[in-house]
């Protein structure tokens, strides 16, 4: 498999040639934001940034790299979500509740992978439907320990009596967070597994012949996006306050493929590009519409279809995603 043909797109992203244009780029992005919405709430959309970039990175290992369509990511977060709020309230510590978090979270990504060894395409992607909807079932009608419908109020995040209770520490313990989930799908993409991931994507038949596990290499890539997922659904509920079953259906795990679609799905950039489309275009859209004439603004669906627009806009300009190559 050769460069030209996107075999080494992961392999390449580790080793981007544009660092400082994508920060600089992102340091203007900021600015505008502080600008435009106050200091404290774009630091508060920064969290959300981060969080939802962790498991834009959870769908860009199984999707981007793998190969495999995933409809369940969604699901994953909601399981970590979950893990964190129930022993947040407990008073467990937060280390062992983001770990906790993260494993339960790995454990849904192996259980939705087993489908993989016997399914392949659109059947195993109905599959991981069919988990998803098992997930947002079983968090309903498990009242007695998820209260159901009805939610859970989660407490600030706490770490040696320091609590994340205003923006700025969201921020800061958000962006700590992808740093760490950004290095460690570095670390992955670039090594062996990595590049079993790519062959496997390519070509199935090819990986298996040329002696690779392919089971094993989808069960991992399953199981470490899994395990982002769980961490990223544990600091949302932490920065939202507040979880219940309806946030983690279906809608949220189109989105998540939206998010590394329009960011660049065999890209780990794709990850924060995506993210910041996801949650910045939305607040975008809505001051763009205030500023319309009274008439169109108030129009039914108007920012509906300006969100849709400027998404297919995106689409057309940058097929491979904002992260994509030249």
């Amino acid at each position: 498999m050769s460069p030209a043909d996107g075999g080494m797109d992961g392999a390449r992203d580790t080793r981007s040639p544009r660092p400082f244009a994508a920060a600089a780029a992102l340091a203007v992005l900021a600015a505008l934001a502080v600008w435009a919405l106050g200091a404290d709430y774009a630091l508060a959309q920064a969290a959300f940034v981060a969080t939802w970039a962790i498991a834009g990175l959870g769908v860009i290992l199984v999707v981007g790299q793998c190969g495999q369509v995933s409809l369940g990511q969604g699901a994953l977060l909601g399981l970590g979500a979950y893990a964190q709020a129930l022993l947040a309230l407990r008073g467990v510590p937060a280390p062992l509740s983001l770990a906790a978090a993260v494993a339960l979270g790995a454990a849904g990504g192996w259980l939705a992978s087993l489908p993989a060894r016997r399914l392949g395409g659109l059947y195993f992607a109905m599959s991981t439907l069919a988990f998803a909807l098992v997930v947002e079932e079983a968090l309903v009608r498990w009242e007695s320990l998820t209260r159901g419908a009805a939610g859970l109020a989660v407490p600030p995040l706490a770490l040696a009596g320091w609590v994340a209770d205003t923006s700025f520490a969201q921020a800061l313990v958000g962006g700590v967070a992808l740093a760490l989930a950004w290095f460690a799908c570095r670390r992955w993409v670039a090594s062996r597994l990595g590049r079993a991931w790519r062959a496997v994507r390519e070509d199935e038949v090819a990986a298996a012949a040329a002696g690779i596990d392919v089971a094993r290499a989808k069960t991992l890539a399953f199981v470490l996006g899994g395990g982002l997922s769980g961490l990223a659904g544990a600091l949302y509920a932490h920065w939202i306050g507040f979880v219940s079953p309806e946030q983690f259906g279906l809608m949220l795990s189109f989105e998540l493929l939206m998010l590394a679609f329009i960011g660049g799905a065999r890209h780990l950039a794709g990850a924060l590009w995506g993210a910041l489309v996801v949650v910045a275009l939305p607040q975008g859209v809505s001051l763009a519409v205030e500023r319309l004439p009274p008439g169109l603004a108030g129009a039914a669906g108007i920012e509906t279809a300006l969100f849709g627009a400027v998404l297919v806009i995106l689409v057309l300009l940058r097929p491979g995603g904002l992260a994509g190559s030249r």
